[in-house]
């Protein structure tokens, strides 16, 4: 297993050009994002077509494929990814669920680790839209409910990437989840 400052230096060498860099983080980083693919799919309708391994692939592809990522750190570089990810299955649900294909929106579970989301059904398509607004209003109450939910971060890492009071994470964290429940059911 690699240390967290070899998978740092990695990421400021990818950041560099460093073509050799990228394939030596992806074994590095594999399976973290596995887990952060396989937590966003299970959230997924049952018989979706997308696996965890295509997810992590096409994630990797289009995080390596970024001009200036200027990865800070380990925590940085999951916490984008975790982003990338979400990206990724919105716009897929945004084509299924295109009227000119013919698809209707469906619903996910939601993770029972989020209690203001338990036992709800939320259409994905309508969760990222709520977030944005989220965003527009306080990028960090955003950030906090993207790493902790889709990138399933605990609060005390999401402190330490935003370098920011653990207390003001949970917070920010308790106000999001009210802000988005109330958002969604409106």
């Amino acid at each position: 297993m690699a240390s967290p400052a070899q998978i740092t230096q990695l990421l400021e060498s990818v950041g560099n050009g460093n073509a050799q860099a990228v394939d030596d983080l992806f074994p590095l980083v594999y399976n973290e994002l596995r887990k952060i693919a396989a937590a966003y799919l299970h959230r997924e309708r049952r018989g979706h077509t997308l696996q965890t391994t295509a997810l992590v692939h096409e994630a990797y592809l289009r995080l390596i494929g970024q001009k200036s990522a200027g990865w800070g750190n380990r925590i940085q570089f999951f916490g984008v990814a975790a982003k990338v990810m979400r990206r990724i299955l919105v716009d897929r649900a945004r084509t299924r669920h295109a009227v000119k294909r013919g698809g209707n929106a469906h619903r996910i579970e939601l993770d029972e680790a989020v209690a203001s989301f338990e036992e709800r059904a939320i259409d994905l398509v309508a969760l990222d839209e709520a977030l944005e607004r989220l965003a527009d209003l306080d990028p960090r109450k955003s950030d906090v409910v993207e790493m902790r939910f889709f990138g399933g971060m605990t609060l005390p890492e999401i402190a330490e990437l935003l370098r920011t009071p653990l207390r003001t994470i949970e917070r920010d964290w308790t106000t999001a989840r009210a802000w988005l429940r109330a958002e969604i059911n409106r």
